[in-house]
């Protein structure tokens, strides 16, 4: 029923690691939530439903658990029901999870042969046999991407962490989407008895697009919790671009650079837990005291928040792959497995990489953009709202949540050799292969397994930059030099909150460059005096990005199961005829489509079942119209 084995440790190791700064944030932020009893409830359900997923040893636990983690994570997202827009984002993740949940329960379906209680180690002798192993590994995906935000199943994310409460928001981009990575490791390996190589292919351009979309939507977001869900799009992609290079490197027998990059996709998968659950909870706080999202309104509160200003600081330092951070070793492990791939010779292949390269050096780049504009917007400059001009720093419990985030994120740091030891152990038991002896074979300096591949020091790069700092203090200090405290000068005009650099104008460039991506709608509003325009006018700019994904495949489904719903309506109620043809050849179909999937398949029976099926549609249900 249980199993705790070295992956399902690490997992639990993963979610204690974001629950316990967690839980003494939660119980700060708790006086500002009205529905108490409601959030604690669904609140520690999720954290148990969590923990029962990654030590579920069959389908029907496994199923339990990930149902319970579903349904309380929707509820904690309607913690503060008065508002429309949580009711629209509640209802839209409930539909993206049961997506993926039916996908997950047809997988399990066909790999247990109806029987949920067998272990997962059994049920890789019945996909072995299953005829279809691609099907089969498309229903996993579905199942567990559309879980972890993965593009195109990425919608949900923008709408649903910012409606939840803050803490909830920090535990689902930081925690529970890599439980479904948790899945991802569990099924490929215990699962499936061999690997396609299109199958790593796939995985590995989906987790290029992922990043590059992530990042890129970020960018326009003003709503700075929306911004940090994009980001975490961002970051699972990344991790998928690890985990595809290992599946990529297994296929074709490369056992050393396939442990690399599966060790390479767990380390980046603690390290986003650490600074996305940190970031979560900065913004929070600064939500909490400014009541807006909108980070137009922020500015000036480095002074008034200092400890919410420095984890922020932290955290985006580490998400923008910064070095000597632990969010650039991960990153900087993931380039090695990719640049380990230059004696492959397959051109589609190559392709691939070369397009996942690009991917990964843009979104550095864009990424160390985007946190610039965060962290300037909101912390620095002059105050952009009253709300902003008298807020100060929360409560202890938060802080102190803060503070430990803080921790975890540079413990990932300094005791990288600790962690990639586990993660070694970890793949070992996995893949039956352990390489922690070449990756460290000592403490000083992290080696790449690829042949001529880099080295890099985390500890000498700390070392030496606290080094520089201290230097550059003491020259400053021994040079005595005074201070003369001014205004502000901006060319003769008087420096207000407006002159200053926004959001939108920062964000200006490179949404003009992606226009074909954004496709944004653009506002501007001039306010005359009765009916006249004067010299002194105010006027308003904004630009609303239309998100391509949900416009062009989401709403476009929708539409479709509109029209279907209506004509099969048409026929329930005015032509009961017709209705009952098109039952009797669903029914044929799925009898059809049963043989094909259960049975052995051939093209000629194949060939006479297309034909049965046609003139069945074709006399029964078209006639005449036909």
């Amino acid at each position: 029923m249980f199993i705790f084995d070295n992956l399902s440790i690490l997992f639990i190791f993963l979610i204690m690691l974001g629950v316990v700064p967690n839980l003494f944030y939660s119980f700060g932020y708790l006086p500002h939530i009205k529905r108490k009893a409601h959030y604690l409830v669904h609140y520690f359900a999720f954290i148990v439903s969590m923990l029962g997923v990654v030590v579920a040893g069959n389908a029907l636990v496994f199923l339990f658990f990930w149902e319970l983690m579903s349904l309380s994570s929707w509820q904690l997202i309607l913690t503060e029901i008065e508002d429309k827009s949580t009711i629209k984002a509640a209802r839209f993740y409930f539909f993206m999870t049961h997506f993926g949940f039916v996908f997950l329960l047809l997988f399990f379906l066909i790999v247990t042969n109806g029987n949920l209680e067998i272990s997962f180690i059994e049920m890789k002798a019945i996909a072995s046999n299953f005829a279809y192993p691609t099907l089969l590994f498309f229903f996993m995906v579905l199942g567990l991407l559309s879980k972890a935000g993965a593009v195109p199943m990425h919608v949900w994310l923008p709408y649903a962490h910012p409606a939840a409460p803050s803490p909830v928001s920090a535990l689902m981009s930081g925690v529970m989407l890599k439980v479904a990575i948790y899945g991802l490791f569990r099924f490929m390996f215990d699962i499936f008895s061999f690997w396609h190589l299109e199958w790593g292919i796939l995985i590995l351009i989906m987790g290029a697009i992922s990043s590059l979309v992530g990042v890129l939507y970020a960018l326009s977001e003003h709503d700075i919790k929306a911004l940090l869900a994009n980001h975490s799009i961002e970051n699972i992609g990344i991790i998928l671009i690890g985990f595809g290079m290992g599946m990529i490197f297994s296929s074709l027998k490369l056992p050393t650079l396939s442990a690399f990059s599966f060790m390479a996709a767990l380390f980046h998968t603690f390290n986003h837990m650490s600074f996305k659950s940190l970031l979560f909870m900065g913004a929070g706080s600064v939500l909490h005291q400014t009541s807006t999202k909108n980070m137009e309104k922020y500015g000036g509160l480095i002074k008034a928040m200092p400890v919410t200003t420095f984890t922020f600081l932290l955290a985006s330092i580490s998400i923008s792959a910064l070095p000597p951070t632990n969010g650039f070793l991960s990153e900087w492990m993931i380039f090695q497995s990719l640049l380990g791939s230059s004696n492959i010779g397959d051109v589609s292949l190559k392709l691939a990489i070369v397009f996942s390269i690009f991917a990964l050096a843009l979104t550095g780049g864009l990424a160390i953009a985007c946190f610039v504009k965060v962290f300037g917007i909101t912390f620095l400059g002059l105050h952009r709202s009253k709300n902003a001009k008298h807020a100060h720093e929360v409560n202890g419990m938060m802080k102190t949540g803060m503070m430990l985030g803080s921790l975890v994120v540079v413990s990932l740091m300094l005791f990288t050799p600790f962690f990639m030891n586990i993660f070694d152990k970890t793949i070992n038991e996995l893949a039956g292969v352990s390489i922690y002896s070449k990756v460290f074979p000592n403490i000083w300096s992290l080696h790449s397994v690829a042949f001529n591949g880099g080295v890099v020091s985390p500890l000498l790069l700390l070392a030496g930059l606290i080094a520089f700092t201290t230097v550059l203090y003491i020259v400053y200090k021994s040079l005595n030099i005074k201070h003369r405290t001014l205004h502000t000068w901006a060319c003769g005009y008087n420096t207000t909150s407006s002159t200053q650099y926004s959001a939108t104008g920062f964000a200006g460039p490179i949404r003009r460059f992606f226009t074909w991506l954004y496709n944004p709608d653009i506002y501007f509003e001039k306010k005359v005096i009765k009916g006249h325009k004067t010299k002194f006018v105010d006027a308003s700019f904004s630009v609303h990005v239309k998100p391509l994904f949900e416009r062009s495949i989401y709403k476009s489904s929708i539409k479709l199961t509109n029209k279907i719903s209506y004509y099969v309506y048409r026929l329930a109620h005015f032509e009961q005829g017709r209705y009952a043809a098109m039952i009797f050849n669903v029914l044929l179909s799925v009898l059809f489509s049963y043989r094909v999937f259960v049975h052995e398949f051939s093209w000629a029976t194949l060939a006479l079942e297309l034909v049965v099926m046609w003139i069945s549609i074709k006399v029964l249900l078209i006639g005449d119209k036909g």
